[in-house]
């Protein structure tokens, strides 16, 4: 005989819980390279929050621009 209690669980498909910030900025970072297993991609497409990967890219993309432009001006500093 089956239990047919309303109150006990589904078997609804489990969505996998998001990402971290820091695992989406590792994710992000990863992406900047270019090196990403397909199982590691397949896992971050349904973890990852999209609002979370512009703001890690956007910063990231920030702190990248920053480090170019201090490595210029101490390049450019030091040869004069």
């Amino acid at each position: 005989m089956q239990n047919h209690d309303p109150h006990a669980p589904r078997n609804e498909p489990a969505t996998p819980p998001r990402a971290g910030f820091l695992a989406t900025l590792r994710a992000v970072l990863w992406s900047f390279i270019g090196i990403r297993r397909r199982h590691d991609y397949e896992s971050d497409a349904h973890s990852l929050d999209p609002r979370a990967v512009i703001v890690a890219g956007l910063l990231a993309g920030l702190v990248f621009v920053l480090t170019i432009i201090a490595v210029v001006r101490l390049v450019v500093g030091s040869s004069g």
